[in-house]
This record gives structure tokens, sequence and C-alpha cells, in this order.
């Protein structure tokens, strides 16, 4: 409650009330909270509540993660645990790196508790991407490493564009997250269809079956593949095929969407913007999405979208995800909400045995 009454007031000014601007303060900010042990001593025993968790051949002291776009380039990835977070995805990291669309690209709408960004992964590139994590070494929890198509790169090459962003960053992961969903990208989305999806997966699949006698306890880094909650229940249905063909760890379900249902009447004009649409009014459709794939297939899910309350946590639990990723829902309720969260799950976990 604190935070959202004080903190996040003062957050939502930073930069002059430019979001991006504010962004990025405030990632330096979590940079530097990260570097200094005691600082993230203290917080972690305010915040941390473990619940912890078995996927994919992962131990996770929580099933609350960060999602993908918060911390593109790894610099605050120290401080996340000592938040709560009991996993961390970095990126969207492409092979080239690249400054994504023209700004302005990111827009809050407060009393939607959304955001809409077109930022386009923007990000250093996998190589210096690898570089930070190599240097930041151990961080405690699970990291995960997202993969996209570097804008420059056509689609017909697009597999190649992503082996090169596995074999730089697969040292450092210990899960790989195959982003075809982020509609800011030109011909993405493509990406999703069965062949092009069977052939991207086939290859990221057994490069990363090959590069695992380099990795220390010998065994393949999981591939996660993140979907759209703008799929039809058929095209889930085959991208769920293709992934259990090719031997795919688990799905994300699921990124930004194109629908602007759900939002406030207030705040249709800046809805209209350009770009994907996170946050609250996500919560119906990435429920039923991460339902659907669940009574679908035998699958590990990580469920996003429209996560921000405990209610919203405990029936995408009950939907049959195993992880959760918080991104909008962190924003408009800080550090507390990881903290209720995972509080709520530890009790309902020691209600069960």
């Amino acid at each position: 409650m604190l935070y959202r009454a004080l903190s996040r007031a003062v957050l939502f000014r930073l930069g002059g009330g430019d979001p991006e601007r504010a962004h990025h303060l405030t990632m330096a900010a979590l940079a530097r909270i990260g570097r200094v042990a005691p600082a993230r001593r203290t917080l972690a025993r305010l915040l941390d509540t473990p619940a912890p968790r078995r996927v994919f051949g992962l131990d996770f002291p929580s099933p609350v993660g960060l999602a993908a776009g918060m911390d593109k380039n790894a610099v605050a990835v120290q401080a996340w645990p000592a938040l709560g977070f009991g996993f961390v995805e970095v990126g969207t990291v492409t092979a080239h790196a690249q400054h994504g669309n023209p700004q302005p690209r990111l827009f809050r709408l407060r009393t939607s508790e959304a955001i809409v960004n077109r930022m386009g992964f923007n990000n250093e590139g996998a190589a210096a991407l690898a570089t930070t994590l190599a240097a930041a070494g151990p961080v405690g929890v699970p990291i995960g490493v997202s993969l996209g198509k570097s804008k420059i790169t056509p689609v017909a090459e697009a597999v190649e564009d992503y082996l090169t962003s596995l074999r730089l960053v697969h040292p450092y992961a210990d899960y790989l997250a195959i982003n075809v969903s982020s509609p800011n990208t030109p011909g993405l989305r493509s990406l999703q269809d069965r062949a092009p999806l069977d052939e991207l997966l086939g290859a990221m699949t057994a490069e990363a079956a090959a590069l695992a006698p380099s990795r220390p306890d010998g065994r393949p880094v999981p591939v996660l593949v993140k979907i759209a909650p703008d799929l039809t229940d058929h095209a889930v249905a085959e991208v769920l095929e293709v992934c259990q063909d090719r031997g795919v760890a688990g799905v994300i379900a699921t990124n930004t969407t194109l629908d602007r249902s759900g939002v406030s009447t207030t705040e249709l004009g800046m809805a209209a913007e350009v770009g994907g649409l996170s946050g609250r009014p996500l919560r119906r459709r990435a429920l039923g999405v991460v339902r659907f794939v669940t009574s679908h297939s035998d699958l590990p899910v990580i469920g996003v979208g429209g996560i921000s309350d405990v209610d919203a946590a405990l029936a995408m639990l009950d939907a049959g995800a195993s992880l959760l990723q918080l991104y909008t829902g962190f924003i408009f309720g800080g550090p507390g909400l990881v903290r209720d969260i995972n509080r709520a799950v530890a009790a309902r976990d020691a209600g069960e045995n």
C-alpha cells in the first residue's frame, strides 16, 4: 500500500514523467543496489518468502519471476532476487545490437493499470549481454534469457539469427525463451506458424543438445517458447504440437496483445497507440490461454499477463501454470506485490501439506 500511495507517484514523476526515462533511472538505481551486498541482504530479509518449485529440471526458490522486457541488458540482475523474485528473465536480446523503434514508444495507462509499448527489442546485443552475465556471476536464482530476431535480419534468415544469440548466451542461461510473439518487430509473429516454428525450434533444441557437454551439468539448456495471446485456439494447438515434437521444455503464456478490450474508456485515446498492451486488461485472455495450454499438453507453463494482485496470481496457478512472471503488475504494484504473492503461495503450499 505504501508503494501505491507514495513510492509509485514519485517513480512515475522521474524523468519529467516520461515512462522510458523513468525506467532507465530506476534500472540504474537498482543496478547500484545490486552491487552492494548489505543492501541486497536487507531487502531480502524484508521481501523474501520461500515457496520452492522444481520445473523443467530447475529449482526455483519461489514461483514469481521477472518477465522479459524489464531488464533487457541485465544491468540490475543482482538486485531482483533481493526484491523477492524467484527467477529473472533478461532480454529480449537479439544477435545484433539495436536501438529499437523511435520514441516515444512506452505509454502508461494508469486507470487501467496497463502499458502500451512498441519498444522494438532495443538492446545492446547478445554478445554484450553474455559479458554482463559473466561479470555478474551466480545471482542465487535461475536466469532465463529471452531471444528475439534482429530487425535487420529477414524472416527467412531468422533461424541463424536466433542460433547466433543462443551460442553467445547459453553458458549463462538456466533456460532460454524463444520470443516469436512480440508485435513490435515486423514479421516476427509469422514465426509462430507451424512450418517456420518447426524449423526454428528444431534448430534451437538441436543446438542446445550439441552444446550440452560444455555446461556444468552436461544437460541441454531448457528451451521454452513465448506465445501471443492473440492466437486462436487452433493456432495454439499447432504450436503445442510443434513444441512437443521438438522437445521444447515449456511454454510462456502470454506476450502482449493487440486487443484493447478492458481498457478504461477514459484511456482509449492513449490505448490506440501502436504496440502491445500488457497489464490488468490482459488478465482474462492470458488466463484462458494458460488454461488451454495446460489442458491440451503436459508442458509446464509460465503464466504471465494481467497478474496485478494476489487473486490473479492464484487464479493463474489454478489454471495450471507452474510459475508466474510479472512486468506491468510489478510497475503498478511494486515489490510488495511480489512479497504478497509469495506469501499467499507459501501459505497455500503449507495448507496442502
